[in-house]
């Protein structure tokens, strides 16, 4: 993508950067040019971001072009908002603790400019914010309540304000993110699109191991996708790619769901979108979702400490006890008697007002059904780690045990567990999702949705081989298409 600089007034920008286009504000409004334009990354640097103003209107019709508008007017309207703002805080809550700790005052300013500032020891804070507000220039503002930081407001800053003595990092910071040269493949052939997809080479129990992940390249290949791996440090060029594919764990209070929803803001295509992570991380919604729409689930109480005595009369013991954002068996436990259960709720309350708490229904293996896009995609069923309730069991000395995965054709699978598995994952959204089940007789009951479903090469694409793979990336292809090549939807 062709990167375009917009300002009220062109001449004030100090650099002329390779790959990079200066243009005024009322030339990208007026001129007939730009409206035939495809593929560019419109960067606004107009002075003000007001309803109705200059700045507004470049990111609105750049969006409306089929442009890549950065700021976006969705990202504008967060920064006006003071609920978003708090909701940031909170969320940044020990990151800024941690980075301002040493600060006496009242209050502080911390610039940010393309994701970084002038001091390495507020570069993971820069970053942080940068994510969840992608504007080039940016100004931060802290204050002190109670001894402890929080954000007050954040807003754009025109270049007019940059203090002199920044304007060397400034110059440096904009050299280093224009002057990135496109990715390109190894190939002679071309591809429309590009996929960043996010994983962690260092993660214990990622979603797909690397043969995987190679495969996944290799099926987006033949669908003229460019697949590219990237990891958090690649985060500040997300808006370079056409779609986000997540192969990493993900959690709300984490930088998974921060670049989710930056690329979802910027118009990406995204598995896992923001949405699905919200949905699925929580246990606590989908236990309210479950009943309200009559999906069969396990016998559940949501409990908080006034209602824990409720636990035995409505789900009886033993019992299980989950933490809202347990994931891979990890903040689940089963307990048996009374004082167990007590102790145990105690301490899950300390970290949450809420704990699901569920009948215990044992089982040899969980049903696990693979959704994509509204339709069963594979099949595998769990079994339980030797000698253990789970398909996970961990050790005293944090050693894992698994459980056999057996893949099966979706012929194999009972109507009854795909249609329940569709029904259930369409609550959720339209993405990739894992639905794990398990089988009473004849009954199914669904024990959660999954998001980021694990895809490893010799355990879930037994059946289909490439075919799985291909199915993934065809998703992204028909999504992509979908937009009208490089155009994407206004909003």
């Amino acid at each position: 993508m062709t990167a375009l600089l917009v300002l009220e007034n062109a001449r004030r920008w100090p650099l002329r950067l390779e790959g990079a286009e200066v243009v005024s504000a009322r030339e990208y409004l007026v001129g007939s040019d730009w409206d035939e334009r495809r593929g560019l990354r419109v960067y606004n640097f107009c002075r003000t971001y007001g309803y109705q103003t200059l700045g507004y209107y470049v990111s609105l019709l750049a969006a409306a072009r089929g442009h890549r508008p950065i700021p976006t007017v969705e990202t504008l309207q967060d920064l006006r908002l003071g609920p978003v703002v708090r909701l940031v805080s909170e969320q940044l809550e020990d990151l800024i603790e941690r980075s301002l700790v040493r600060l006496k005052g009242p209050r502080f300013e911390l610039s940010v400019y393309f994701g970084r500032n002038l001091a390495k020891r507020y570069d993971a804070l820069a970053r942080a914010l940068y994510d969840q507000f992608p504007v080039p220039l940016l100004r931060a503002s802290f204050e002190r309540e109670s001894r402890r930081w929080r954000l007050a407001s954040v807003r754009p800053i025109a270049t007019s304000e940059i203090p002199e003595t920044h304007r060397e990092f400034v110059i440096e910071q904009a050299e280093q993110h224009f002057g990135r040269r496109p990715r390109r493949s190894r190939s002679k052939r071309s591809f429309r699109y590009d996929l960043a997809i996010l994983h962690d080479p260092e993660e214990v129990d990622a979603p797909s191991n690397e043969k995987a992940l190679k495969r996944f390249v290799r099926a987006a290949r033949e669908l003229g996708i460019a697949a590219h791996l990237i990891d958090h440090g690649d985060a500040g060029a997300i808006a370079e790619f056409d779609a986000l594919f997540l192969r990493e764990t993900t959690y709300v209070d984490h930088p998974t769901y921060r670049l989710s929803r930056r690329a979802a803001t910027e118009g990406l295509v995204v598995i896992d979108d923001p949405i699905s992570i919200l949905r699925c991380t929580n246990k606590v919604f989908q236990a309210e979702l479950f009943e309200r729409h009559a999906v069969p689930h396990p016998d559940t109480v949501v409990a908080h400490e006034d209602n824990v005595q409720q636990i035995v009369d409505q789900v009886g013991l033993p019992c299980v006890l989950k933490r809202p954002d347990s994931s891979f068996s990890q903040g689940v436990v089963r307990v048996a008697s009374e004082p167990e259960l007590h102790a145990r709720i105690e301490e899950f309350l300390r970290d949450s007002e809420l704990v699901v708490a569920q009948a215990y229904t044992p089982s040899e293996f969980d049903w696990r059904i693979g959704v994509l896009g509204g339709a069963p995609l594979f099949a595998c069923r769990y079994h339980m780690a030797r000698g253990h309730w789970q398909i996970i069991a961990t050790g005293s000395s944090g050693g894992r045990r698994y459980g056999r995965v057996e893949a099966l054709a979706l012929e194999q699978v009972p109507s009854k567990a795909l249609k329940l598995a569709v029904r259930t994952a369409n609550l959720i959204g339209d993405g990739f999702y894992g639905v794990d089940l398990k089988q009473l007789g004849n009954r199914f009951l669904v024990m959660e949705v999954n998001d980021n479903p694990n895809v490893d090469a010799g355990y879930e694409d037994v059946v289909l081989g490439e075919g799985l793979y291909r199915a993934v990336m065809a998703w992204f292809r028909d999504k992509l298409d979908a937009r009208g090549g490089d155009e994407s939807p206004l909003g």
